[in-house]
């Protein structure tokens, strides 16, 4: 099957769990640059709607979607079965406990979400992130993106940016089509060193 980044958002089963957004979730995807064979973990992975695009993309791969809520790892698992995803393994689990689940090595890293575990959770990823690998952060708070940036400005062997994002659909209403605004969204792009 082929695949093209962006599934629509009604596709996936939502339940009252948050979702990043497809715009979000083709700019999130590309900064990680998956591929093909890629080892991929996604922490805070809510209705695993990057994970399960991630899956794709890394079809003979394997991706990790770590979540600590009960609900969003059974939406995990239904949209996993939805779009017949099977490379891909749900850790029930906050981060950074649960990430000693995780393969040795990994290609990317999404973080979505961190339960106040930002630091803890990027110095476990540095040892796992294979030189040449990617960490991609999404932060929907200014103390998020902070802490991000704060934290790669110390850690040698990383380049990064970052891009603030705020995206508008249209939206129908009446004969009208009126601008309907989605929560702006940082996103900082790291890519490690090969060294």
């Amino acid at each position: 099957m082929k695949h093209f980044l962006g599934i629509e958002d009604e596709e996936f089963i939502r339940g009252k769990v948050p979702m990043t957004k497809k715009e979000i979730r083709i700019l999130t995807l590309a900064g990680a640059k998956i591929g093909k064979n890629d080892i991929v973990c996604d922490i805070g992975a809510g209705t695993g709607s990057l994970s399960i695009e991630a899956a794709l993309l890394a079809k003979a791969g394997h991706v990790y979607a770590v979540e600590r809520k009960k609900e969003a790892v059974e939406l995990i698992r239904q949209n996993a079965a939805k779009f017949g995803i099977e490379n891909i393994t749900i850790i029930e689990s906050e981060a950074p406990a649960g990430l000693e689940q995780l393969p040795e090595r990994l290609d990317a890293a999404i973080i979505g979400g961190t339960g106040s575990h930002l630091e803890e959770i990027l110095e476990f990823l540095d040892k796992r992130l294979k030189p040449g690998g990617f960490i991609v952060i999404n932060c929907i708070t200014v103390q998020t993106l902070a802490s991000s940036l704060a934290y790669m400005r110390k850690k040698s062997g990383y380049l990064y940016d970052t891009v603030q994002v705020q995206v508008n659909r249209l939206k129908k209403v009446g004969p009208y089509d009126m601008a309907e605004a989605i929560n702006p969204v940082y996103i900082i792009s790291c890519h490690k060193a090969n060294v």
